[in-house]
């Protein structure tokens, strides 16, 4: 084999390692930020004309509108959101740090929705949420996990759907996962 060949050779490994270390290290240097709304309006039927930020903004004009008495009699049922656990992020080590709230919620129309509030965490590539199941009191991944999606931004209020076949009366916490190292970076026991 020539020199040239081993240069060239040597050049595209040099190139390539570059690359993937720079992918891997560049989410510790950049915070991603997200804010999103407590969904108000997941149980409501939303117009053909509109989407789902028109009603709740809707929602958000009503509520700010001069209270007017009713006379017609409601039907008795509720639709306020129903707290079914909540938990404290803490980070997993001294360089993986985490901090904010895990609450999980029954909405109005019978599905669970994960809230993270006052939430950030550490940023890494390729960072995931997860519901697990607590071993001695901690939430750890494993195949009895349910992976709820990429983390939207290490830092700030966010929303993830939980799946409706996830058992609820069961012990789980919230981890902060992530994928290429397999590596925990945040928990939170859910009680």
């Amino acid at each position: 084999m020539s020199s040239n060949a081993i240069k060239v050779g040597g050049g595209i490994v040099v190139v390539l390692a570059l690359a993937i270390g720079g992918w891997l290290i560049r989410p510790l240097f950049v915070d991603s930020v997200v804010d999103e709304e407590f969904p108000m309006s997941t149980g409501a039927e939303v117009p053909a004309d509109m989407t789902q930020a028109d009603v709740e903004a809707e929602m958000v004009e009503a509520a700010a509108m001069p209270d007017v008495e009713e006379v017609e009699e409601m039907p008795a049922t509720t639709t306020d959101p129903v707290v079914v656990s909540t938990g404290t992020f803490a980070g997993a080590d001294d360089f993986h740090e985490g901090e904010g709230s895990a609450t999980v919620y029954e909405l109005a129309d019978g599905s669970n929705l994960l809230r993270l509030e006052d939430f950030s965490v550490t940023n890494g590539p390729d960072l995931h949420v997860y519901l697990a199941p607590l071993v001695d009191g901690v939430p750890v991944v494993n195949d009895q996990s349910v992976d709820l999606g990429s983390l939207k931004g290490n830092i700030g209020d966010q929303n993830y759907e939980i799946p409706a076949s996830v058992d609820l009366s069961q012990q789980w916490g919230v981890v902060i996962w992530c994928q290429p190292f397999r590596v925990t970076f945040a928990t939170a026991a859910l009680g």
